[in-house]
């Protein structure tokens, strides 16, 4: 796994920072100040420091409840996520975005961001109660200057074209939801694994509410004892360097 340039800080539930080989920063889902998961040192747009682009993959407040400000801080950096969320983030005043659809791919220098399947659903709740449609959920192949690929899952359940992602992009590290409940488990993403080929799980979407059981101890279970893939189980602020 040739990605030793690149390090990836778990700010806690699915909200994921990204530095890549090329010096490019990348947050992923900014769920920050209402987040039960997030560190004190990380509940500000001002805390994350400068950004190159925020991904967002759906709707859903635990997902993108903070993406606004976080643009806002960061307005040299496109908020790219499914084109009716660009939408709705472009009526609330966000100035910079790539609205997306599934198979697309978008540029980023030298940093190819892909938008791929996630089996979910996505709205946004307002305060008054009121949902906005987000278009459909989405994940992410991201790969990285050196050749380095990524796969951020978001909110998904198991499916079959994973084994599609895998002989198309060979990702080296999946960020798989395990929390189980409204995303898939720690079964499922063990055998999420086995499609997708990849060596190295971050397991995301688990812990920060009671109703999110799955763990990664459950997860190791599934792969089984003669599994060589790795679960790197980060704390919400640790950073994994590749």
């Amino acid at each position: 796994m040739d990605a030793r340039q690149t390090a990836i800080t778990f700010i806690g539930h699915a909200t994921l920072l990204i530095e890549t080989p090329g010096g490019k920063r990348l947050l992923i889902d900014p769920f920050l100040a209402g987040n039960p998961a997030v560190p004190q040192a990380f509940k500000t747009p001002a805390s994350l420091g400068k950004l190159d682009a925020i991904l967002v993959t759906h709707l859903h407040n635990d997902h993108c409840m903070d993406a606004i400000a976080v643009a806002q801080a960061n307005p040299d950096a496109p908020l790219i996520a499914m084109v009716e969320a660009t939408d709705w983030f472009e009526s609330k005043g966000v100035g910079k975005t790539v609205g997306m659809n599934r198979g697309g791919t978008f540029h980023l220098d030298n940093i190819a961001i892909t938008m791929t399947v996630a089996f979910h659903s996505s709205s946004f709740t307002n305060e008054d109660g009121s949902a906005i449609y987000g278009g459909e959920a989405a994940g992410y192949i991201l790969t990285l200057e050196n050749g380095t690929v990524l796969y951020a899952a978001g909110d998904t359940a198991v499916f079959g074209d994973m084994a599609i992602l895998r002989e198309l992009y060979a990702p080296d590290l999946a960020m798989l939801p395990i929390g189980d409940h409204y995303t898939m488990g720690p079964k499922q993403a063990a055998y999420a694994a086995k499609l997708l080929g990849v060596k190295h799980i971050l397991p995301i979407h688990y812990a920060t509410f009671p109703v999110l059981t799955g763990t990664p101890e459950a997860l190791r279970d599934h792969l089984g004892a003669d599994s060589d893939v790795i679960v790197h189980a980060l704390k919400p602020g640790e950073t994994l360097t590749l």
